[in-house]
């Protein structure tokens, strides 16, 4: 059952030395600045847990995976200061994904936009339905996907970027974004999806957890300067959403 509550919601639930992470939001799952703070919490301090091995991200209902960063706390933004604060809040937990120690599997069921594809990005390894297509819709706004676009192009290429970005009216399959190497596997019902979920997450958890500690490590080598990188983007994008064009792309919106 999804949840109704303003702020958000985020469950965590270990078995077997596997931790399932869900979150929730009545505006399609998206995610107000205090949700973001606790998933970056929350991903702190599972990595600190021995007995969590694998982490497992979702989201609750059947219909979005995630819409982004909260709409009404993007159109209040009035300076530089809230908008480097809003801005950061997918920049924290895109930094805690990267260095938790843990494998993280991403489910996704629906649609994502925004920063929703950064955090599937930021997975190790997703999965998701044919009907989790996705799409980064920021330049319609007059701004762009900065803060999540290094986990993006780390997974789909800087061509894949591109298109993603520049064709920000257009919604991109799920068998596109595998093609690309966003999913990992695209199935045809949540039931096979979160059957497949269950037996990769055994497996995995039946590894030596140094082993996959290792590989964590391997896989996002190259990223140690994204704690400074993601910083400024989120910057760059608290300036350009104070600009005239955005404001009144906003208000538009709102209306």
């Amino acid at each position: 059952m999804a949840t109704d509550r303003s702020s958000g919601s985020l469950y965590t639930s270990i078995e077997n030395n596997i931790a399932t992470i869900e979150f929730g939001h009545p505006a399609g799952n998206s995610f107000p600045a205090e949700l973001l703070d606790r998933l970056t919490n929350e991903l702190n301090s599972l990595a600190q847990k021995n007995d969590v091995n694998i982490i497992v991200l979702k989201s609750e209902g059947e219909k979005a995976f995630c819409a982004g960063a909260s709409f009404d706390e993007l159109v209040s933004i009035e300076n530089l200061s809230e908008g480097k604060k809003f801005f950061s809040g997918f920049a924290n937990v895109i930094n805690a994904m990267r260095t938790c120690g843990k494998i993280i599997i991403g489910r996704v069921h629906g649609k994502a936009v925004g920063g929703g594809v950064g955090l599937i990005a930021a997975c190790d390894y997703a999965m998701a339905t044919e009907a989790a297509s996705i799409r980064l819709s920021e330049l319609t706004i007059g701004i762009g996907p900065f803060v999540i676009a290094p986990a993006v192009e780390r997974k789909i290429g800087i061509s894949g970027l591109g298109e993603l970005t520049l064709a920000a009216e257009e919604w991109k399959s799920a068998y596109w974004a595998k093609n690309k190497g966003l999913y990992a596997r695209v199935f045809d019902s949540t039931k096979d999806l979160d059957k497949e979920i269950g037996i990769i997450s055994s497996k995995l958890t039946s590894y030596n957890p140094e082993a996959l500690k290792e590989m964590k490590r391997v896989l996002w080598e190259g990223t140690e300067n994204w704690d400074q990188l993601l910083t400024e983007r989120a910057e760059t994008s608290g300036k350009l959403v104070l600009s005239h064009f955005t404001k009144n792309a906003l208000a538009k919106f709102k209306n």
